[in-house]
């Protein structure tokens, strides 16, 4: 009953490169570890439901996500949200471009994004 968006990401050499393959700095809930090096990116449903229908149950599960990219650099942020963005287009869709703003106790850049996702059941 979630998205595949780790899956997706950590089979991705380009999003593996700026991330990491062996442990990928993608972490779920909206929290990242304490400590964790940049970059890295956080995902949290913001919201979701299931497609119902009136004779049958629901096959398919809708959530939107919001991706948030935390990185020592404004390009770097970038280069990750990219990353991410191109990865998952082929399974689901970018529907808002987010803030860009620097974290006031750490001075990391973040740039956030929403996804839809439409998941099979």
């Amino acid at each position: 009953m979630q998205p595949p968006i780790f899956t997706v990401c950590a089979s991705d050499p380009v999003v593996t490169a700026l991330l990491g393959a062996n442990t990928t700095r993608l972490y779920p809930w909206g929290e990242a570890p304490q400590g964790v090096a940049a970059p890295y990116a956080v995902w949290q449903v913001v919201n979701g439901a299931p497609e119902n229908y009136l004779a049958q149950r629901p096959d398919i599960d809708a959530f939107t996500l919001q991706v948030d990219v935390y990185a020592d650099t404004g390009s770097t942020a970038t280069d990750v949200a990219e990353a991410i963005r191109d990865a998952i287009e082929n399974k689901a869709y970018v529907v808002r471009w987010g803030g860009q703003e620097t974290d006031p106790d750490t001075g990391r850049r973040r740039i956030s994004f929403d996804v839809d996702w439409l998941v099979p059941r």
